[in-house]
C-alpha cells in the first residue's frame, strides 16, 4: 500500500473513529485497515491513534498529521480536477454540515436533488447544532446561520432568518394579542435552550435594545418541541422564522411583535478552496446556493 493509500485509510479511521466503520466505507477488511495504520505508525515512528475497547482517538501527533493528510489529499484531488478542466465530472465523497432542523427542512432536499443529478458523488451530511471546524473535521461545505467570523473560507449569502415571537390563533383569541414586548412578562411562555435567552428575550424599540424577563411555564431543549407546544396553544415561544414558516402559512401559528424584532441573521454557504475547489465542491455549492436563494422562507 503506497503512502497516499495509507493517508486515505488513516483519514477514514480518524473521521469514523473506528477501524470497522472505516473499513466498510472504504470497501476493505477491518484487518487490512488495521495493518495499514500500524504500518503507517511504524514508518513514521509515533502513535497516531489511541485505541480503547470502544473507540479510537487521535493522539496529539495524529491530530497534526490528519490536518496534513487532508490538505495533501485535497491538493491531489484538486490537481486531478484542474487537469481535467471544466469538463471534470463531480465524483467522490463530499462532507457537509448544517444545523439540525435547518438541515432536515431545507438541506436534505438539496442533497437528494444534487445526488440525483450527480450519481458519482456520495455525501456525508453532518447535521448538528454546533459550529463545526471545517479544517479539523474535514468539512467541504457548511451552511451557517448568523454572522461569520473573519476567515480564509469563501462564503456566499443565500438568505436570512428572523428571530420571531409566535403563538397559536386560539391562544391569541383567549389571551389577547400583545402590543409591546413588556406584555409578555406575565404571559404563558415556552422557552427553548436551543436559541438561548431562556428567561430573557431581547428586542429593539426605536433602535434601542430592550430586554424582557419572563418565567416560562415550559422549558425544552429543542425548537421543534417548543413549536409543537405553541401549536397546541400552551403559550408564546421565540424561534427562527424558517422553523415556523410552514405553520404560519397553514394558519397554525401567528407571528407577533414584528416591529420589535432584532436584525435578521444572514445565511451563508461556506466552502474552502475557492477556484481550486474540486468539481464536486463547486457543483454542490452552485446547486445549494441556487436552491436556497429560491426558497421564499429564507428571504426574510
Amino acid at each position: 500500500m503506497d503512502r497516499f493509500q495509507e493517508m486515505q485509510v488513516f483519514a477514514a479511521v480518524a473521521q469514523d473513529q473506528g477501524f470497522s466503520a472505516a473499513a466498510r466505507r472504504l470497501g476493505m477488511s477491518a484487518a487490512s485497515v488495521t495493518r495499514a495504520v500500524a504500518a503507517l505508525e511504524k514508518r513514521i515512528g509515533t502513535l497516531l491513534l489511541t485505541r480503547t475497547t470502544r473507540s479510537v482517538y487521535l493522539s496529539e501527533a495524529g491530530q497534526r498529521y490528519l490536518e496534513d493528510c487532508r490538505r495533501i489529499l485535497s491538493e491531489v484531488q484538486e490537481a486531478e480536477d484542474s487537469a481535467a478542466g471544466s469538463h471534470a465530472q463531480p465524483r467522490g465523497l463530499l462532507t457537509m454540515t448544517a444545523p439540525v432542523l435547518f438541515g432536515e427542512l431545507f438541506v436534505t432536499p438539496v442533497m437528494v436533488g444534487y445526488l440525483t443529478q450527480f450519481p458519482e458523488v456520495c455525501i456525508n451530511g453532518l447535521l448538528v447544532d454546533r459550529v463545526v471546524s471545517m479544517v479539523e473535521e474535514g468539512i467541504d461545505v457548511a451552511v451557517r446561520i448568523g454572522e461569520l467570523p473573519d476567515s480564509n473560507q469563501h462564503a456566499i449569502r443565500v438568505g436570512e432568518v428572523r428571530r420571531v415571537i409566535c403563538a397559536s390563533p386560539e391562544l391569541l383569541a383567549t389571551q389577547g394579542r400583545p402590543r409591546h414586548p413588556q406584555d409578555l412578562a406575565q404571559a404563558p411562555i415556552i422557552a427553548t435552550s436551543a436559541i438561548g435567552q431562556m428567561r430573557t428575550w431581547p428586542f429593539l424599540e426605536a433602535g434601542e435594545p430592550l430586554s424582557v424577563r419572563h418565567e416560562p411555564r415550559l422549558v425544552v431543549t429543542s425548537n421543534q418541541a417548543a413549536i409543537t407546544a405553541a401549536c397546541l396553544g400552551l403559550g408564546f415561544t421565540r424561534v427562527l422564522s424558517y422553523q415556523v414558516a410552514s405553520k404560519v402559512a397553514d394558519g397554525e401559528l401567528e407571528i407577533i411583535l414584528a416591529d420589535f424584532e432584532l436584525p435578521p441573521w444572514p445565511i451563508h454557504v461556506v466552502y474552502q478552496g475557492g477556484r481550486k475547489a474540486s468539481a464536486r465542491v463547486r457543483s454542490f455549492v452552485d446547486f445549494t446556493v441556487k436552491a436556497l436563494r429560491e426558497h421564499p422562507a429564507l428571504q426574510g
